[in-house]
């Protein structure tokens, strides 16, 4: 099988906050696929970022795949919201509602892609629940809410397992045949957190095919 593209998203959290909408075009200019969004509130995680007024601002500065990450409480209340503000996909954490189908099939309502995301410490066993109710699993390499943290790579098991889950159901990149006359969407397996020239190419292999990268991508000298 031919092998697909990795999809490269940089996340805005690493970015100049007071200049977003020219970290936006040079984002654009270092030829991503999207930009990752990510949205704190200060409880689920300890720290506060981005807005979906600032989702709106960055949304008028380019036309890139607007990939929002929020790590909130109650993140229903958010997907009206952030869908206004130009959100092309919108992912929660399974640890933050208890309501996740009812989450994940409300965003997809909203005409835009469903993603469910995972914290180091959560079992994976919880995975296949959910798999065929969303169109990406994200799998931390850090605990959320800061940028800048090392990788942790015993949760490169999860992206092993994810993937091996999705081969065996026949989800694929770019979509193949499940039973006769079926075809299945494009799926993403993202990994964020520590990503860097190394680490990447780890996920990779492990079966990742969408990377989340910010201090890496912001301090080095081309993006």
């Amino acid at each position: 099988m031919k092998k697909s593209k990795i999809r490269v998203d940089p996340s805005l959290f690493a970015a100049d906050f007071g200049c977003l909408a020219q970290e936006a075009k040079r984002i654009e200019q270092a030829g991503a696929d999207g930009i990752h969004f990510d949205i704190m509130d200060g409880n689920f995680v300890p720290n506060l970022s981005l807005s979906a007024r600032s989702l709106a601002a960055v949304n008028r500065a380019t036309d890139l795949f607007l990939d929002v990450h929020i790590m909130v409480y109650h993140p229903f209340d958010y997907i009206e919201t952030l869908v206004a503000s130009g959100a092309d996909c919108i992912t929660f954490h399974i640890e933050a509602t208890e309501d996740v189908e009812d989450t994940l099939n409300y965003i997809r309502k909203c005409n835009v892609k469903a993603g469910l995301a995972f914290c180091p410490g959560t079992s994976d066993s919880i995975i296949p629940k959910y798999l065929d109710k969303c169109d990406k699993i994200l799998i931390m390499t850090v605990n959320p809410g800061f940028g800048g943290q090392s990788f942790m790579p015993e949760c490169l098991e999860k992206v092993s397992f994810t993937r091996k889950l999705c081969d065996d159901l026949g989800i694929r990149e770019g979509g193949v045949v499940a039973k006769e006359g079926e075809f299945l969407p494009p799926f993403e397996i993202q990994v964020d957190g520590g990503v860097d020239d190394k680490t990447a190419a780890l996920c990779v292999e492990k079966g990742a095919n969408s990377l989340v990268s910010g201090t890496y991508l912001f301090k080095g000298d081309n993006m």
